[in-house]
């Protein structure tokens, strides 16, 4: 055989094997294809995938146009939440606009279950990105869906909302591939608004590494049915396949899981394709990184208040991530200092730095947020020593300061297993990181992002005024029972009584009717209200029931040490019920309307000594006092405070060096 015809043999080997395996790759993708569309009614009912729209998101969005720099997009998904009491604030605060960057593959209603809580902080806005979400696959221009070119659409579009609405600062929040996007939004001079803050969510440290890149640009390059054929097979499970486990974890509850497979259907191949090329960077010959996710490079000169949140259990982008961003934002190696507090034991923040309605009101500057342990001198008066042991969840560790090149402050959390890359969305998790985003944008980006103070600002009526009256008038004046399960068994009258506050010019809830009434069923009232009691606490004692002043602030969570004397004065109310044969009996609870102090006070103790979870708790006091909690800021600071296994890595104050 001569030599040509050998190449020409050979030529026909190969090209015959291509055709056969493209030939029965796309036999597999249609029957793959076919299968799926016969499942696909079925599935969407059993898995979830029929999901209900977040109706803040939904209230508040409308499809836009955008034109950045270099491209036009026709019609993207815009939200915009104005304060509730934008005209009213504005002539003594400034609030920053909160902005939502979600992720790759993401969108705006991943961000529901924090916007639940934050709208009452500050305006929120967000975008979600070409064929992200219910904006349009417009244009289809590769060069479109590159992290520059997103970058570029965001801050159009955050230019326009500031422009539009008279907005001045902003604070970042990202999620995934949205931190990326945040940091070269920091790191860049815009006219248009400040970046007053930046919150980042399962953040990623540096781009893949040059044979990552090649790697991934192979695989990339595939035609869309192939790649289509792939992301079928990794979704085959439904809620229980690879893709879906791979940001919910292993554990995740069903609700999650549902939500997961959702938002993976709504993510198409073409888009997905896109975008993923778009993350990656192009390496020079030195093998240095250009374009695509940013790294060390950009993280390094972020120079605003910055938040870094990850989940023990992502396997998306782990939290180590954390620790390199960290580092890369320190000017030397930190002096010696106590490693970063994992254990369990509770750590109190002090009085004195907590910050008051009335220096909040005046302070033009981000809160300290030192914290200190507890030890036996900052014991509240008579407290037992088991508030201090392992029944106590919530872990505040202490705060440390070093310089750096940049006058920041960073603040890091991991968040405990079964938080992973879908924390912001996990109904295990979300309300304790929206109670940490709270503490940060009060701590560190501004005081009158605080909404105790906002509410505190607020109040220009009486509490007894016409308004205030009818509401109060309206109001349950006794809760069912709460905590049955109490000693001693069939405790039917509960341990507690969630109450409003008596008035002794009523005609119904006054101390002489509310003995006649309650005499046999309640021991004790602690009135929580700030202000003096206006009924006849005489009266009471003298009717028989015990009563005990506890004043504290309306519209302020309470402190740590205010819960520790708390829950010492109902043990002592407990100890002295037994001695006198009364334990039968419950403990009434009041502040003015009985919800938001009275729930948060009873819940604690309820998690404290009771042995209930935070959500447990919350239920109970629900199902007691109807609608329960109504302040998010209250509930999300439970969450924040008795999160078993919260691991909080120092904070960081980073300053210029004086030696340049």
């Amino acid at each position: 055989m001569a030599p040509s015809d050998a190449v020409t043999t050979r030529s026909g080997v190969r090209a015959s094997s291509l055709i056969g395996t493209a030939f029965i790759t796309t036999i597999t993708y249609l029957a793959f294809r076919y299968l799926h569309t016969r499942t696909r009614n079925t599935k969407s009912v059993e898995d979830g995938t029929s999901f209900a729209e977040n109706p803040i998101v939904k209230n508040f969005s409308a499809l836009k146009s955008y034109r950045s720099d270099r491209f036009y997009y026709p019609s993207i998904r815009t939200f915009y939440h104005p304060h509730r009491h934008r005209q009213k604030l504005q002539a003594i605060a400034e609030l920053p606009l909160l902005v939502f960057v979600h992720g790759l593959g993401g969108s705006l209603e991943q961000f529901g279950p924090l916007l639940g809580s934050l709208i009452n902080v500050g305006p929120c806005f967000g975008i979600e990105l070409p064929g992200h979400g219910k904006s349009a696959f417009e244009p289809h221009d590769y060069e479109a869906y590159t992290v520059d070119a997103f970058v570029h659409l965001w801050r159009t579009a955050i230019a326009s909302v500031c422009r539009e609405y008279g907005h001045k600062s902003v604070v970042l929040l990202g999620h995934s591939m949205g931190c990326s996007i945040s940091a070269l939004l920091a790191t860049q001079e815009c006219p248009d608004f400040e970046v007053a803050g930046m919150i980042a969510i399962c953040p990623k440290a540096n781009p893949p590494t040059q044979a990552q890149t090649k790697q991934f640009r192979r695989f990339l390059s595939l035609p869309d049915f192939v790649l289509d054929t792939f992301r079928f097979v990794d979704k085959i499970g439904g809620v229980d396949s690879k893709s879906v486990k791979r940001f919910v974890g292993e554990h995740a509850d069903v609700s999650l899981r549902k939500a997961q497979l959702y938002f993976n259907e709504q993510f198409k191949t073409p888009v997905w394709k896109r975008a993923a090329i778009g993350c990656l960077a192009t390496y020079d010959s030195q093998g240095q990184p250009h374009g695509g996710m940013p790294g060390k490079d950009t993280w390094s000169k972020v120079e605003t208040p910055l938040f870094l949140v990850a989940g023990e259990a992502d396997s998306v982008t782990k939290p180590e991530e954390v620790e390199h961003i960290v580092s890369y934002l320190r000017h030397r190696k930190p002096p010696s200092s106590p490693k970063v507090n994992v254990s369990l034991k509770p750590m109190i923040q002090s009085e004195s730095e907590r910050p008051t309605p009335a220096s909040s009101a005046l302070a033009p500057t981000p809160y300290s947020s030192f914290t200190t342990p507890l030890d036996a001198s900052d014991k509240p008066a008579g407290q037992s020593d088991q508030l201090s042991s392992d029944k106590i969840h919530g872990t505040r560790p202490a705060v440390t300061e070093e310089k750096s090149l940049h006058s920041v402050t960073i603040k890091t959390v991991i968040l405990p297993s079964p938080a992973a890359h879908a924390l912001l969305y996990d109904p295990a998790v979300y309300r304790t990181l929206a109670g940490l985003i709270e503490d940060f944008l009060r701590d560190c980006v501004s005081p009158h992002l605080d909404l105790g103070w906002q509410l505190q600002s607020l109040t220009t009526t009486g509490k007894w005024d016409v308004k205030n009256l009818e509401k109060w008038q309206a109001t349950l004046p006794v809760s069912g029972p709460i905590c049955t399960k109490a000693p001693p068994p069939n405790h039917t009258n509960g341990l507690f009584r969630a109450l409003k506050t008596l008035r002794e010019q009523d005609s119904i809830h006054t101390p002489k009717r509310f003995i006649a009434n309650w005499k046999d069923k309640i021991y004790a009232i602690i009135d929580i209200s700030h202000d003096p009691p206006i009924y006849d606490t005489k009266a009471m004692d003298r009717g028989g029931i015990h009563y005990h002043k506890f004043p504290t602030v309306s519209k302020v969570p309470p402190t740590v040490i205010e819960v520790g004397k708390f829950i010492a004065l109902v043990d002592r109310i407990r100890n002295n019920m037994a001695a006198d044969g009364e334990t039968y009996k419950s403990i009434g609870v009041h502040c003015h309307y009985g919800y938001n102090r009275t729930g948060f006070f009873i819940c604690s103790y309820l998690i404290e000594r009771e042995d209930f979870s935070v959500e447990e708790a919350v239920d109970e006091f629900k199902q007691a006092k109807p609608p329960g909690i109504k302040h998010d800021h209250f509930i999300d600071t439970l969450y924040v405070r008795y999160c078993v296994g919260l691991k909080k890595p120092a904070t960081l104050r980073l300053e210029e060096d004086s030696e340049g």
